[in-house]
């Protein structure tokens, strides 16, 4: 806006702009700050609540099953909110179609796979190395794409999933020789990273199912988790050691598995806001950040002696998710500079 009387216009431009952009990083910088403390938050929390020394709680499956459930509430609750307020909360109306929940079943299945082998990882792994454990999800990117959807990669994006291939097995290595290896924990972070590559591919495929709409997605994911993980915990016993836990009563145990949940449902909302207000290639930049940020803190937190071997493995593996994202953005923005043919040279190389 022009103050009264006279005024440079090239002054007035560069105000303008300047205003804009200075608020624009405020609010960047804002989205990365909420996406690390939730994310970072969360781990730590999904760590005390599986392998905490003090709670002495042995059901994985069941705080699984409890996130997922206070997920699904929270979805329910704000389209519920967003019908009696319109103004005030924008989100999809949730009814549930049990055609729907069929739809998406089969992800549901393989989402349950990676929530479920996360928390495994989680519990039978270090903080500090659970990054690394669950590494190879770019390596089954491209060995899905290229299996399922018969999609190619470059020679360059090989050579960086050869680093993180390498990474990975040198962490493997120092763990063992640290005596801190958990081949269990090591198994389930593989299982953990080959699920959630499956998850990306067919949550495409889903989609249409649910009006492309992400939060109904994540609402019958849910769904049909809490129901899928009941004969499980009947299964595994874990019901009957959930009625032995000594703090079963306690107000605090309650409290902190619901701020777990709550956390899981943050995490997906917090994602898609920095990728909304940076791009995807940013939010896999500030993830590998966050990922080294989250390693160090775990380090300081628990008190670890590590080599520089082990450091050298977190390295490769954050180096080469690096590399590869940016491969692959300058081979997607390389094919959106192509220019089309246009249809005289089109029949020209026909004919």
């Amino acid at each position: 806006m022009a103050l009264m009387g006279t005024s440079d216009p090239s002054r007035e431009t560069e105000a303008s702009q300047e205003k804009p952009f200075v608020l624009r990083a405020l609010q960047i910088a804002l989205v990365v700050s909420l996406y690390w403390v939730t994310s970072i938050s969360m781990v730590f929390l999904n760590k005390y609540l599986l392998d905490s020394p003090s709670l002495r709680l042995d059901t994985p499956i069941f705080v699984t099953f409890y996130q997922c459930l206070v997920t699904a509430l929270l979805c329910k609750g704000l389209s519920t909110l967003a019908a009696c307020c319109p103004g005030a909360v924008d989100f999809p109306t949730l009814r549930l179609d049990l055609r729907v929940a069929r739809s998406v079943l089969p992800l549901s299945v393989v989402f349950i796979g990676m929530i479920t082998f996360n928390n495994l990882c989680l519990k039978y792994v270090g903080v500090a190395f659970y990054n690394v454990g669950r590494s190879l999800t770019t390596v089954f990117n491209v060995l899905l794409s290229y299996l399922l959807l018969k999609q190619t990669t470059s020679f360059y994006a090989l050579l960086t999933c050869s680093i993180i291939i390498g990474g990975f097995w040198l962490g493997v290595d120092q763990e063992g020789a640290e005596g801190t290896l958990s081949w269990m924990g090591t198994i389930f972070g593989v299982l953990a990273s080959l699920c959630v590559s499956l998850n990306a591919i067919y949550t495409k495929k889903v989609l249409p199912a649910v009006d492309d709409s992400i939060w109904r997605l994540t609402f019958y994911n849910n769904v049909n988790a809490c129901v899928l993980f009941l004969p499980l915990l009947l299964l595994l016993g874990e019901l009957r050691a959930l009625c032995d836990f000594p703090q079963l009563g306690s107000a605090h145990f309650w409290v902190v598995m619901t701020l777990g949940g709550l956390f899981g449902f943050a995490i997906g909302y917090v994602t898609g806001l920095q990728i909304k207000f940076t791009s995807p290639l940013t939010h896999n930049v500030s993830g590998t950040a966050k990922a080294c940020a989250q390693t160090v803190l775990a380090v300081l937190y628990y008190e670890e002696t590590k080599s520089f071997l082990w450091w050298m493995s977190n390295m490769m593996v954050l180096g080469g998710s690096s590399a590869y994202t940016w491969v692959r953005g300058r081979e997607m923005k390389k094919v959106q500079e192509e220019p089309i043919p246009k249809e005289d040279e089109k029949s020209n190389v026909e004919v």
